[in-house]
């Protein structure tokens, strides 16, 4: 099975399951009229945009190089997750105004043990699906699917906190600790929210490997400086699922092309094997030129003279 279909499988899984969870939830509130258990629906709702969005990005990132987009397409998963993001924060604010309405005219539970049920029933399977897709999200370094499984993930917990929120109310009679546990509901999923639009908005603006991945590179280079070889200009972006590693090597000028090559060829395929899915790019460069060192940072320093 192809990585695209594969991929496109596990999304459909994530459509049937916000699909279910929207039913299963909407039948809760009408059984209840509970505003937490309207604010847990409206969050499945959120789900089930997100996972169509994420259906035709993931189609899209998954197309190979062409020569419009030379890098691959993989960047477009990013604004899958950003897209989500910002759905999360505009059920937010949906669930606050629904929930001030109800904090300040509180209305009765009715039928509160089998609501309790049937989210309960949703809840389990927003867990499975989550998990599976969290799994999934890792081993292809897709964050769509990692962010898909982590907001089913959060919409669990958030069930859960409803339905021990709801019971609270059914026991002690308190109607107003309804609407407040839905702006609770509200404020979690803000949370949510904002941290998938960060990891969009980093990935959109090439945020370097994470520490633990750029530790293995170093300890690659590392070996190799016992040699006396020198590197600069060492740079790192991620891209989707693929990682991009560029490097300069300063060698001995009197080395031969050969050598250089086959010192760039044993750097490049040891990056590969700490970072399998990396695109690594080396330069080769005479430690004794001093223009060598003229392109140390992003933009190239110029030996010629100019204007200040």
């Amino acid at each position: 099975m192809s990585l695209r279909s594969d991929l496109t499988r596990l999304v459909w899984l994530s459509i049937a399951a916000a699909i279910a969870t929207i039913a299963l939830k909407t039948l809760a509130w009408r059984l209840t009229g509970s505003a937490g258990f309207l604010s847990d629906a409206a969050e499945s709702v959120v789900n089930l945009v997100a996972a169509l969005v994420a259906l035709v990005t993931i189609r899209w990132a998954t197309r190979p190089p062409d020569e419009d987009h030379m890098y691959g397409h993989e960047k477009a998963e990013y604004f899958s997750a950003g897209v989500e993001g910002a759905l999360i924060l505009v059920a937010a604010a949906s669930i606050a105004w629904f929930a001030v309405g109800r904090l300040l005219h509180p209305v009765a539970l009715t039928d509160v043990g089998v609501g309790i049920a049937v989210s309960a029933v949703a809840s389990l399977i927003n867990l499975a699906v989550g998990l599976t897709l969290i799994r999934a999200g890792r081993t292809h370094r897709s964050i769509t699917l990692e962010a898909d499984g982590k907001h089913l993930m959060t919409d669990v917990w958030t069930s859960v906190g409803v339905i021990l929120g709801v019971a609270a109310v059914w026991a002690t009679g308190w109607e107003r600790l309804d609407p407040l546990i839905a702006l609770a509901v509200a404020v979690n999923i803000v949370i949510a929210g904002a941290t998938l639009i960060r990891r969009s908005s980093g990935g959109l603006l090439d945020r370097s490997l994470p520490p633990v991945e750029q530790q293995a590179i170093e300890a690659v280079l590392e070996r190799a400086r016992a040699d006396s070889i020198q590197f600069h200009a060492v740079r790192t972006r991620q891209s989707g699922r693929r990682s991009f590693v560029s490097l300069h090597v300063l060698v001995p000028g009197a080395w031969t092309i050969q050598r250089g090559h086959d010192l760039s060829e044993r750097l490049e395929s040891e990056i590969r094997e700490v970072l399998p899915h990396a695109n690594v790019l080396t330069h080769l460069e005479p430690v004794e030129d001093p223009a060598s060192f003229d392109d140390e940072t992003l933009d190239r320093e110029s030996s010629a003279a100019g204007p200040p």
